[in-house]
């Protein structure tokens, strides 16, 4: 089997071979910020915008990117070429870098860029729904994308324990936000209706709203635990997941517990959009 290879700043070396010195504040104070995206036909999607987003998580914690977004897209396509999967998944890592004082990070922050095999879900994911649990967690500055994962994956262990795929985040204020790697979604009747506040602006979900826009009435507003028992249909948007329907939030059965028309009529776009041809989502 290949051996996927990385970029780690300024060297190409496989991936278990790279590493990073004990003093990178990634390390000590987890001190960092990431974007992620995947290939289709072998090309990154929506690159420049994961750059931009990289670009604002490292702002808002005021942490300077090692280059600029064309030095660093040119890395990331080099990258690319240096390994032979069909479609990849492509996860950017921008680090404190090695501080003198264990805290305030250096002049120079690091630069991580890995490439592995892209991920298929199972089939029945899209065909039958997944389930989706809630969790009391509000993220830190959640417009940027840090590498602080605790929360996430706390609540993904919750939700591995409830057999689910998602955790959900619910504010203070009673709220659904977003998933740990995700956006989330309702649809009722013909409206189709997502959080915008304290969210991480997903790429993929604004491709959705882009294909949505005319076609359903779109509405961006906070969500409660009403709108989900009067919710027709729900889903999930992510670089890795696309589209993923949703049939149940905690015990809570969303519509008739199976994929809804809306949403088929979504993932159906999508695919087309991505894959070459004019051709029809296989799960829908």
């Amino acid at each position: 089997m290949t051996k996927a290879i990385c970029y780690i700043n300024g060297n190409f070396v496989p991936i278990d071979e790279a590493s990073l010195p004990v003093q990178d504040l990634a390390i000590l104070r987890g001190y960092g910020v990431f974007d992620f995206l995947r290939t289709y036909n072998g090309k990154p999607f929506k690159l420049r915008e994961h750059l931009r987003r990289l670009e604002q998580s490292a702002r808002s914690i005021w942490l300077d990117l090692p280059g600029t977004l064309e030095e660093i897209e040119a890395i990331i396509c080099d990258t690319l070429k240096r390994n032979n999967f069909p479609e990849a998944n492509v996860r950017i890592v921008v680090t404190g870098g090695v501080s003198e004082d264990g805290i305030l990070p250096p002049e120079k922050s690091g630069l991580i860029v890995l490439v592995t095999p892209a991920r298929q879900y199972p089939a029945e994911y899209y065909r039958q729904g997944v389930k989706a649990i809630t969790v009391d967690v509000e993220r830190y500055i959640p417009i940027a994308k840090t590498i602080n994962y605790i929360p996430a994956i706390v609540a993904l262990k919750k939700a591995r324990a409830a057999e689910a795929i998602e955790a959900l985040y619910v504010d203070r204020q009673n709220y659904i936000l977003e998933g740990t790697t995700t956006n989330f979604f309702v649809f009722q009747n013909n409206q189709l209706i997502t959080p915008i506040d304290n969210i991480l602006p997903g790429v993929t979900r604004n491709v959705v709203l882009e294909l949505a826009q005319d076609k359903f009435k779109i509405i961006e507003r906070p969500l409660t635990f009403d709108d989900l028992t009067h919710a027709d249909e729900s889903f999930i948007t992510a670089s890795n997941k696309e589209i993923m329907p949703i049939r149940h939030v905690n015990e809570l059965k969303i519509g008739n517990g199976a994929p809804g028309p809306h949403t088929r009529q979504l993932m159906d776009c999508f695919y087309k959009l991505t894959r070459r041809g004019n051709l029809t989502h296989p799960n829908v």
